[in-house]
């Protein structure tokens, strides 16, 4: 019987093109309206070196990668090994190698693949003959897997034609004779894959696009008009994308000497009456931490998106992990609000990012939006109508105001009217001093009591207006899970699928960190009898952060650990059956 869901997985040295035969084959499966997820993994090298790329393509709707591989390819063998319990292929996986590699099969271990169909090919052999250059090899292969497993063909085609038609005209024609070349080889294998076949009815084309993409494409859609950044793994692409479009939208981007120079920059389109954003890493996000204060102080809107890799220090650059909460929501000397997004795929890192501008512009208070590198490069897709969201704009002072214009006025909300500068009967002074209703710097304690409590008024603001959670599963379960960010993909397969088995599990999601919706956590709490958390950070960091707001209860399981290797279905099955077990143990004992 054919599949609806099958996941492949291709590794190879850098300049093997496995990301980009990910990419063509991501592409095709969205035009004609499969549902992709599309990971990669490469090691910490600026150049050469091992690379991965998963793609899982579905004709039903998915939110996980896939924990087990239907079908591998292999164009070294070395390559491979150093993806050694990333890539688990299933029992009865389809396996094609390079058959010029001189490996022997028998050192080639793979315990999973204990019934494995293992089919040698020479993709250079090939590649060279059809094309003149080993280097299409990839493209070679993609003909191979569209012809074996039904991978859209024509869709394949063209995303072929779209990636080298710009280029001299041999060059797309040698590729697609590569693509034809390995169909024609493709049906001389004569081995039953049958099982491992795609089916699925042609549907609606949807849109593909990275995590990064998505917060990029928000932050036009909001309006952002200023963008400067310094270059740093995994948050780059929004630098890339946002050279290309912002300048075609009418806006302005900079490339900083740093990361600390860059939010300060943001600060200054900001208080110039731009709406104004950065992106980074854990790293960076260390540096700005100065300025977030600023930020804060002078009441000045500021979005700064800090995509997640492996820390502390330069960590593991190219791989996920939860471990920048504390500083997102800590991170700067004195008490400094902040507002902390979490969004939880590559559709919410839009939503978020317009969210994160409406609320930075209606608190004048730094918004960071908390993604991670399993959410920023992932490719995801999409439906176009669900890429809208409401924009708000910033609110300047009107008449009345500014006939005796106070910049930080105490209000019932927090948030005073700003205006931008040369605006008549608006100007006032500004830095990073605490200061009066005038603007004037102040040092008394009472000021800066009265001060603090205006800025720290908005967070009440915030938690009113955007409570942004996500439940899943029943409304009433016997156990609750609790995690954030990237996770509630795996976490919302694993949920149907242990809803299948008959065990009532459910889970909350926070899509904002500071201020947390704390009402509705409560109602939660209430809702399940036991509670545990999953996180993908060694400290546990959400965990201990909501013991500082809530009196969690005694029984609460913590299940935290490194990242570098993204949450699965499995493991989330696994976690919970063994605490359901335990607390069925314990109730048996008790009774």
């Amino acid at each position: 019987m054919p599949t609806r869901d099958l996941t492949l997985a291709m590794v190879g040295s850098g300049g093997d093109g496995v990301v980009t035969m990910g990419e063509m084959m991501a592409q095709a499966g969205a035009r004609d309206g499969l549902n992709v997820i599309k990971v990669e993994a490469y090691g910490p090298q600026i150049r050469g070196g091992e690379s991965s790329c998963t793609l899982r393509m579905s004709a039903e709707p998915i939110s996980a990668q896939g924990d087990a591989i239907d079908v591998l390819v292999v164009f070294n063998w070395a390559d491979f090994n150093r993806f050694k319990g990333e890539l688990v292929p299933k029992a009865d996986a389809v396996i094609l190698y390079e058959a010029a590699d001189a490996t022997p099969l028998a050192d080639v271990s793979i315990p999973t693949a204990t019934n494995a169909t293992w089919i040698p090919v020479p993709f250079i052999e090939l590649a060279t003959k059809a094309t003149g250059t080993k280097a299409a090899k990839n493209i070679v292969t993609l003909g191979i897997l569209a012809e074996l497993f039904a991978i859209p063909q024509e869709s394949v085609r063209k995303a072929v034609e779209f990636k080298f038609g710009k280029k001299k005209a041999g060059v797309l024609e040698a590729n697609l004779k590569g693509f034809a070349a390995g169909r024609e080889f493709a049906g001389t294998l004569g081995v039953d894959v049958s099982a491992r076949k795609l089916e699925y009815t042609v549907g609606e084309p949807k849109l593909v696009m990275t995590g990064n993409e998505a917060c990029a494409v928000a932050a036009l859609h909001a309006g952002c008009r200023f963008f400067a950044g310094y270059p740093i793994t995994p948050s780059s692409e929004v630098l890339h994308f946002l050279s290309e479009w912002l300048p075609r939208s009418g806006g302005r981007i900079i490339q900083t000497e740093d990361e600390l120079s860059a939010l300060g920059a943001v600060i200054g389109g900001s208080f110039a009456g731009v709406k104004s954003m950065t992106s980074t890493s854990g790293p960076g996000l260390s540096l700005m931490s100065e300025m977030l204060g600023l930020a804060s102080m002078a009441e000045i809107p500021a979005v700064i998106l800090n995509v997640q890799r492996g820390g502390p220090s330069t960590g593991l650059p190219t791989k996920s992990e939860q471990s920048d909460l504390n500083l997102a929501v800590y991170g700067s000397h004195g008490d400094a609000p902040r507002i902390v997004l979490a969004p939880t795929d590559v559709e919410d890192c839009f939503h978020a990012t317009v969210d994160a501008f409406n609320i930075a512009e209606e608190t004048q208070l730094p918004v960071i939006i908390l993604s991670d590198q399993a959410v920023g490069q992932s490719r995801q897709t999409v439906e176009r109508a669900n890429l809208v969201h409401e924009v708000i704009d910033r609110r300047t002072p009107n008449e009345e105001e500014l006939a005796s214009y106070k910049r930080y006025a105490e209000t019932p909300s927090g948030v005073s009217p700003m205006s931008i500068p040369g605006t008549k009967g608006g100007m006032y002074q500004t830095n990073g001093l605490e200061h009066d209703e005038t603007a004037r710097p102040a040092s008394s304690h009472a000021v800066h009591e009265k001060m603090s409590r205006k800025r720290f008024k908005k967070l009440e603001f915030v938690e009113e207006k955007y409570p942004l959670f996500v439940h899943l599963g029943p409304e009433k379960a016997d156990l609750g899970i609790v995690c954030w960010g990237s996770s509630k993909g795996p976490v919302e397969e694993a949920l149907k699928e242990l809803a299948t088995a008959g065990l009532s599990v459910s889970a909350f999601i926070p899509r904002i960190i500071m201020p947390f919706p704390k009402k509705a956590f409560l109602e939660y709490m209430a809702s399940v009898k036991t509670l545990i958390f999953l996180e993908v950070n060694f400290a546990g960091q959400l965990y201990h952060y909501l013991r500082t707001i809530f009196d969690l209860p005694a029984a609460t399981r913590v299940f935290a650990r490194t990242g570098g290797l993204n949450l699965s279905v499995t493991e989330v099955k696994s976690r919970v059956e063994s605490v359901l077990s335990e607390v069925g143990a314990r109730e048996e004992v008790t009774a």
